[in-house]
């Protein structure tokens, strides 16, 4: 008996040397490298690790990462970026004191191409068409019939610096892009931090998301198109500082649907000073722009800080719009509080939006997004949660 209480003794003292700091009694993040395309289950065990080039989880590959992991890019590397392909699923499942951080080297925006995920979620593209090709460079084929598609968990996870623009002048990332992406995933406590283009972007799909920041980022904080119609959204902050275009970006590539993504609780706040990402003559300054038969259901918003001359809260972009939209009730802003000198709502040109009654409210009270701050959304020292 004291002979194998020994051996388990000396396994016990291996396995936490191994796996602790001897002096903290902490684990060792492990050091390595992601490179190429993935092609079986893999685990990624907490550590830093280096991303190059373009990453892809291959169809029926699930590849998980363990919480408080970090990956870093690096531009003089080329285009980096982590892709999951339909039928592949990236788990994601960080904390709000120990996120999963993806990041670049520089930390300058537009370094890299960030997270970049396809399901086979119906879309509906331009001309009535139910399938596309991607807009990242990459041109793979999105959408499909499979509402339900599971491309994983992403929780508590942050991404830094993408927004990738490639060199053809036409492909670019964004933080997070969501290609016909399904209900079946879940996306919720993410942040998207200085990126070159868009915070977020979904390509039709019907997947929703929770509790998502959106900072800094120098075109668009949120934009979808290709009939999105995600509809259990809530808790969305956008944070414009320094170069920022529309708060929100709504189409429909020019497609008159009959249905709509539902997002609560919503922020979108411009800190003074910021600049359109063409430079201050270009009008992509509202909070919320609708064209392309744009349109959708929003509760709880609070605006401020969209005061460049000629900006507005709301604007209507196309006759089109206007008239299917708007006039079709299929636009609906409820509980929107509007701070500052913002103008409510406007059109460009000639249009004069008039939503039908009970489609547009304004309120005192409304309180937009509710956030927890904490690391995840903690970023050089700054709390993001104002």
């Amino acid at each position: 008996m004291k002979k194998l209480a020994l051996s388990l003794s000396i396994l016990a003292a291996l396995f936490t040397s191994c796996s602790t700091n001897d002096d903290e009694g902490t684990i060792q993040p492990v050091e390595g490298e992601l490179t190429g395309a993935i092609t079986t289950n893999r685990t990624i065990a907490y550590g830093n690790y280096t991303i190059k080039g373009i990453v892809t989880i291959e169809s029926g590959v699930t590849v998980t990462f363990d919480a408080g992991s970090t990956v870093t890019a690096n531009a003089a590397d080329g285009v980096d970026a982590l892709v999951v392909k339909n039928g592949g699923k990236l788990i994601m499942n960080g904390t709000a004191n120990q996120p999963i951080v993806l990041t670049e080297q520089s930390k300058i925006a537009g370094s890299w191409g960030g997270i970049i995920m396809y399901g086979d979620a119906p879309i509906r593209g331009a001309g009535d068409t139910a399938s596309k090709t991607s807009e990242d460079g990459l041109n793979y084929t999105y959408g499909g019939t499979n509402a339900a598609h599971n491309g994983g968990t992403l929780r508590y996870v942050r991404v830094e610096y993408a927004g990738k623009k490639i060199t053809d002048g036409t492909s670019e990332m964004n933080a997070f892009s969501f290609y016909s992406v399904g209900s079946g995933t879940t996306l919720d406590h993410l942040v998207a931090y200085k990126g070159a283009d868009d915070g977020y972007e979904f390509y039709g799909g019907t997947v929703s998301a929770t509790n998502l920041i959106s900072y800094g980022n120098f075109d668009d904080s949120f934009d979808w198109q290709d009939g999105w119609r995600g509809q259990n959204n809530s808790n969305w902050l956008a944070i414009q500082v320094g170069t920022g275009n529309f708060g929100m970006e709504i189409e429909a590539s020019n497609n008159n649907n009959t249905y709509w993504p539902v997002i609560a609780n919503i922020t979108l706040k411009r800190t003074a000073g910021t600049q359109t990402e063409g430079g201050s003559s270009a009008a992509e300054y509202d909070a919320i722009q609708f064209k392309k038969e744009g349109n959708g259901e929003f509760s709880n918003v609070v605006i401020s800080g969209y005061t460049t001359t000629g900006a507005a809260a709301v604007r209507i972009q196309d006759v089109t719009t206007n008239t299917n939209q708007v006039n079709g009730s299929k636009i609906k802003l409820t509980n929107i509080k509007i701070n500052d000198a913002t103008t409510q709502f406007a059109g460009a040109g000639t249009i004069i939006p008039a939503f039908p009654t009970g489609q547009f409210t304004t309120s005192t009270t409304a309180t937009g997004a509710s956030l927890t701050s904490g690391t995840w959304a903690t970023v050089d020292g700054v709390n993001l949660v104002n």
